[in-house]
């Protein structure tokens, strides 16, 4: 068991996610870095699919109550084992009594916490994830508090040796300036031609209403198109009779300040969707924190595709190399 100390400022558990109930106005919530999660969990041998804590900003201290095997991907919260610093990235092992803590953010805004066979929380809908909106999964159904007992699962598939460590290669950078790439559409017609070059030009600010439901960001402002408005919309130009919102993708409530909608968002509704952040940029979107910038890039649906491709043999990649005990 793990005792918890102090919270963080919100730490979570997530899994690959609640997958199958988007159509029922469910979103997958699940970890928003998927490369680290995955990474996390490979390092100390679990299923790829078992419970971390996603933590965000500010770490928690938690106290082990047995001896076992963790590791630390994603963001640069420098972690630091009875206030001893200790690589992230790396197969650890902590003995019972054992704190572990976190020094200020210094890359990134998101870390994942892997435990030896994984977090036991009770599936919902097929998922150990957190979703606090409406305060299902995880432990729950919000995140966790001080003095909350987490306990360890048995979703160990692996036994991983100590100090087994992810080649600086494989490590993603964390800046403090983002390229997105999106595929542009949707409703990207709705725009003129000069604020789709608009929004594609400008190095867009992230404002503090930034989490996981969606990041907004300051910039431009983006035009509309006139028309008539169709029966069923709103009277805003940028309202549109309701559609499905896809996880990344990205609207411009009153052409200011668009907002990519992530994990916990939504699933439709009536604002014009200009364009989706694709796939594996999600990993990156999940590190960008308030006040950074962001400029999107347009690409096509086969870059997208290639770059999931890409994803997929880097941690294929990964899981080798752990495998031979690299």
């Amino acid at each position: 068991m793990i005792n918890v100390k102090k919270p963080g400022l919100q730490t979570t558990v997530q899994d690959r996610g609640r997958i199958g109930y988007y159509e029922i106005g469910m979103p997958p919530s699940g970890a928003m870095d998927k490369y680290a999660f995955t990474v996390a969990n490979l390092l100390v041998g679990n299923d790829p699919n078992a419970a971390v804590l996603e933590i965000t900003y500010l770490g928690p201290v938690l106290e082990f109550g047995k001896a076992m095997k963790i590791s630390l991907t994603g963001g640069e919260i420098p972690p630091r084992i009875n206030g001893q610093p200790v690589p992230m990235w790396t197969t650890l092992e902590v003995r019972e009594g054992d704190q572990l803590s976190f020094d200020f953010v210094k890359g990134g805004a998101r870390v994942y916490l892997a435990i030896e066979g994984g977090i036991a929380v009770p599936l919902i809908m097929g998922s150990r994830s957190t979703y606090t909106l409406i305060g299902i999964g995880g432990f729950e159904g919000r995140a966790v508090a001080e003095g909350d007992v987490i306990y360890t699962a048995d979703m160990r598939k692996k036994e991983i040796p100590v100090g087994t460590r992810i080649d600086p290669d494989l490590i993603p950078a964390y800046s403090k300036t983002h390229e997105i790439r999106v595929v542009v559409g949707l409703c990207s017609y709705r725009l003129t031609e000069e604020s789709k070059q608009t929004f594609l030009d400008t190095e867009w600010t992230v404002t503090p209403e930034a989490n996981r439901t969606g990041y907004r960001h300051r910039g431009e402002k983006l035009h509309f198109v006139e028309r008539e408005q169709p029966f069923g919309a709103g009277s805003n130009p940028s309202n549109v009779t309701d559609l499905g919102y896809p996880i990344g993708s990205i609207q411009v409530p009153d052409g200011v300040e668009p907002i990519v909608l992530l994990h916990d968002a939504v699933t439709g509704g009536g604002y014009a969707t200009i364009a989706t952040v694709i796939s594996s940029d999600l990993d990156r979107m999940a590190q960008v924190k308030t006040n950074e910038k962001v400029r999107f890039v347009s690409v096509s649906l086969e870059d997208a595709l290639d770059a999931r491709r890409a994803v997929q043999q880097k941690l294929s990649r990964v899981a080798q190399l752990i495998e031979i005990g690299m």
